[in-house]
Formats: structure tokens, C-alpha cells, sequence
């Protein structure tokens, strides 16, 4: 049984940082594209970053490059997206999800097989 489990959000002020991470079972972690989504109140899930198999490859939504950073530790299973300088408007559950279709990493939330059960993320002002 494949499980995505996320941790590490919270309640943060605009400007801090958090980093989030996503361990994997029930699936050979190297062998899968994984991604970050998220979804805000009243609004649709929407891409944040992905990262190849082997993490050489990374993109990222215009929202988040230059202030997130996805990474991945393959020999842990894990996941990371290190979010810096965050704003109140990335407020919003945080998804990781997992893609073996693909050869390269993609940003519609469709390609991806499996998915976690999300983390909060709460930015004040």
C-alpha cells in the first residue's frame, strides 16, 4: 500500500520560513517524479514544484521560484520543499504527490498517481 505522509507546516509570520517533507512507502521512491501542490479556501489545487527522479531536474510555478526550493533524498524516501520569504497568499493545505507515467516532471495535478493527505501552511501578516 502506498502511503505519502507530509509533515512540517504550521503557522508562520510573511516573511519566515518552513520546510516541508513527504516520506514515501509502498513504492520504490526512486522510480517516481514527485511534486508539490496546494489548495487554498475556495480555490482549486494548483502546482507548486517538482522534481525529477534524481533530482536533477526542478520547476516551479511562478509563485514559487526564487523564494521555494523542492529537493529529494532518495536513500530516505523523502521529499522537501523549503519555502522562504512566504506571503499570507500561501496560505493553503500542501500536498506531495507521486508520478511513475511520466519521464519528466510535470505541473497538472492529473499526472500524478498517488497523493499525501496534505499539511497546513498558515501565513499571518
Amino acid at each position: 500500500q502506498v502511503q505519502l505522509v507530509e509533515s512540517g507546516g504550521g503557522l508562520v509570520q510573511a516573511g519566515g520560513s518552513l520546510r516541508l517533507s513527504c516520506t514515501a512507502s509502498g513504492l520504490t521512491f526512486s522510480r517516481y517524479i514527485m511534486g508539490w501542490f496546494r489548495q487554498a479556501p475556495g480555490k482549486e489545487r494548483e502546482f507548486a514544484a517538482t522534481i525529477g527522479r534524481n533530482g536533477g531536474i526542478t520547476y516551479y510555478a511562478d509563485s514559487a521560484k526564487g523564494r521555494f526550493t523542492i529537493s529529494r533524498d532518495n536513500a530516505k524516501n523523502t521529499v522537501y520543499l523549503q519555502m522562504n520569504n512566504l506571503k499570507p497568499e500561501d496560505t493553503a493545505v500542501y500536498y506531495c504527490a507521486a508520478d511513475r507515467r511520466y519521464d519528466t516532471p510535470q505541473s497538472n495535478s492529473y499526472d500524478y498517481d498517488f497523493w499525501g493527505q496534505g499539511t497546513q501552511v498558515t501565513v499571518s501578516s
